[in-house]
């Protein structure tokens, strides 16, 4: 099979490309190497999943990308260096390459960020993912995953939470942009027949994760003997999940759509099990074997206070079962952290 993804040379899109060419599949990777982080972060992602283990010797940032896309070129796997933004940039891709799927990964994340620049993650999170199911529509690609958010439950009271609860409190652009796309998916497979699985990650952490986001930056922080700026009293807690986890229920999702027509669904990806952020802390203290030290912010806009994932339902329709607890997960990131600072 063809799968195209977006976001291909991200933390989860390189793993699931290195899982779908493992498999014996073909991989279109649409990345924009964007400076949301050091891009050169993204270049290993893209020589990892490809089985490229020779040295890069890195020069600037567009050589470097126009090397890495000949470096990983096969009859099986092609990079296009492409913003979702720009539809007429992406079409002659779809109108070259055979695609039978697509798994739409790429994204502005983060809650912060979104509250500086909200237009910038409106454009990217759903003018992008318009986009694409616009180029789907007129070249008759049927099947689509869409990453979600655990971000759309914003502060709600009940948990776990259900893929049948109420999202429409989200409090940031971030949440609301995942929702939107949401909507919008539903738009096109009613209207088009695209038939669609929205994916809600929740808090995914492992080898390769994005370095802005907690578990990295503290791992490094405690590491270098720096200084953690520690939000609120820890008492906020998040469903943490593993990248094999996260990659499992994406795969499964893929089969699911191939062996089936005619349906829009949404689930949760999550492990059910909650960590307080003082106990994630801790749990890198130990796999570290340093304490951290700690410089104590009040609570940041835009944060939700507790994330909690019913899996119930992806583990009935897809076969969904995560494996790895936190604490296992932890050790396996520690170990790939201390195996590969630069």
């Amino acid at each position: 099979m063809n799968y195209l993804i977006t976001g291909g040379s991200g933390f989860i899109g390189s793993h699931l490309a290195e899982q779908l060419l493992k498999n014996g599949h073909s991989v279109i990777n649409i990345d924009n190497f964007d400076d949301f982080y050091d891009y050169r972060i993204k270049v290993r992602n893209t020589l990892e999943s490809t089985g490229n283990h020779s040295d890069f010797i890195f020069s600037n940032k567009e050589n470097d990308i126009k090397k890495l896309s000949s470096l990983t070129k096969s009859d099986n796997y092609k990079l296009y260096r492409e913003d979702i933004r720009e539809k007429d940039k992406l079409e002659p891709i779809f109108r070259n390459d055979k695609i039978d799927l697509v798994i739409h990964l790429a994204a502005l994340a983060g809650v912060r960020p979104s509250i500086e620049r909200p237009l910038d993650y409106e454009s990217v999170n759903i003018r992008g993912t318009q986009n694409l199911w616009e180029l789907c529509k007129e070249f008759e690609i049927k099947k689509f995953i869409c990453a979600s958010s655990s971000s759309v439950y914003g502060n709600q009271q009940k948990i776990p939470f259900s893929e049948t609860d109420n999202v429409n409190s989200p409090i940031s652009p971030y949440a609301a942009t995942k929702k939107a796309g949401e909507i919008l998916g539903h738009v096109y497979h009613h209207l088009y027949n695209i038939d669609m699985i929205l994916l809600r990650f929740f808090t995914v952490y492992g080898p390769r994760q994005r370095p802005d986001l907690a578990i990295h930056r503290f791992t490094k922080l405690i590491s270098e003997n720096q200084e953690i700026p520690f939000y609120g009293d820890g008492s906020t807690a998040r469903d943490y999940t593993y990248i094999d986890d996260i990659i499992d229920g994406i795969l499964k999702s893929i089969q699911y759509l191939e062996n089936n027509d005619s349906f829009y669904e949404i689930l949760n990806l999550g492990e059910s099990e909650v960590v307080t952020l003082s106990d994630m802390l801790s749990t890198l203290e130990n796999a570290l074997g340093k304490k951290a030290n700690l410089k104590m912010l009040p609570m940041q806009p835009g944060d939700v206070l507790k994330t909690n994932a019913d899996i119930t339902k992806a583990k009935s329709l897809i076969g969904y079962e995560p494996a790895t607890n936190f604490q296992n997960g932890i050790k396996k990131f520690v170990e790939w952290f201390l195996g590969n600072r630069q």
